[in-house]
């Protein structure tokens, strides 16, 4: 496995492949890595002739600094993670490398996917994605980048991102991986107590009775159903749920069957924020 800080030595090695029609994986991350991202890993290497993570907690994502400083950080361990599953390259640069010395985020259309659900609730946030991911793919120049369901929303903006600004990589999908009880893998995860997590079950619990219910209730029962299910949860509070087309992310007010449907839901356990969704239709 080898390992980089800066985009000199990145693209150095890669020079020798880079005519020779070699097949890039890659795999941004902000490190705590999980089962989840060495999923993507594995999906990478069996699809590319080299597979490359990235590990870089990228400040201009956080639309609070407190986040940012409670962000996991467990590089140590990472490495130890990526050397057992083989993974090829791991560029790890630092801030200064990234950014010089001007910390900002470009602003970007997309279409208005970035005003739904998360945008709501972390201003900002989706210039910072659009921002490291443009930068990181002119970086390594992948042929395919690999991306949890989890973040749907972030998924297809970067798909817009690659669109928009005629980037030449194919953005793989992957299933969301998910803890015995349901619970969909995050970094954040490791900030919750046993109890918590026990208990953070219920969310994929509510998300997999809305698809049982979709298309047998109307909208405004299946919402009201998802409130009730709170009422008497104690550790989480809900910040919102959703259930919205998956091209727009719009919120529907109506189902069409020529369309096809997410659930999206956020939820807070203290100061530790979850997310997750189900495809209504599959």
């Amino acid at each position: 496995m080898k390992v980089f800080k800066t985009k000199k030595e990145l693209n150095l090695y890669f020079k020798k492949f880079r005519s020779k029609n070699t097949k890039i994986g890659f795999v941004p991350t902000m490190g705590a890595l999980h089962k989840g991202h060495l999923s993507l890993i594995e999906e990478s290497s069996k699809e590319n002739d080299i597979t490359v993570a990235s590990i870089f907690v990228n400040p201009t994502q956080f639309n609070k600094k407190e986040d940012l400083d409670n962000y996991p950080k467990t590089l140590e361990n990472d490495l130890n993670l990526l050397e057992k599953i083989a993974c090829d390259v791991v560029f790890i640069p630092s801030v200064e490398e990234i950014y010089n010395n001007t910390i900002l985020a470009r602003q970007f259309d997309f279409d208005g996917l970035e005003n739904e659900m998360e945008g709501k609730y972390r201003e900002g946030h989706f210039n910072g994605v659009g921002t490291i991911v443009k930068k990181l793919f002119e970086i390594v120049l992948p042929t395919h980048a690999y991306f949890g369901e989890k973040d749907f929303q972030q998924l297809q903006i970067i798909r817009k991102l690659v669109k928009k600004t005629s980037l030449d990589v194919k953005i793989v999908c992957c299933a969301t991986y998910r803890e015995a009880n349901g619970l969909a893998m995050s970094s954040r995860n490791a900030r919750l107590t046993l109890q918590e997590k026990e208990a953070a079950a219920i969310i994929y619990q509510i998300l997999s009775g809305v698809k049982d219910k979709h298309g047998k209730l109307p909208l405004d029962a299946v919402h009201k159903w998802v409130l009730e299910q709170f009422e008497n949860q104690p550790l989480f509070e809900l910040e919102y749920f959703t259930i919205a087309d998956e091209e727009t992310l719009k919120s529907t007010p109506n189902i069409s069957p020529e369309k096809t449907y997410r659930a999206f839901i956020a939820v807070y356990a203290r100061e530790v924020r979850l997310i997750d969704t189900i495809s209504l239709n599959s």
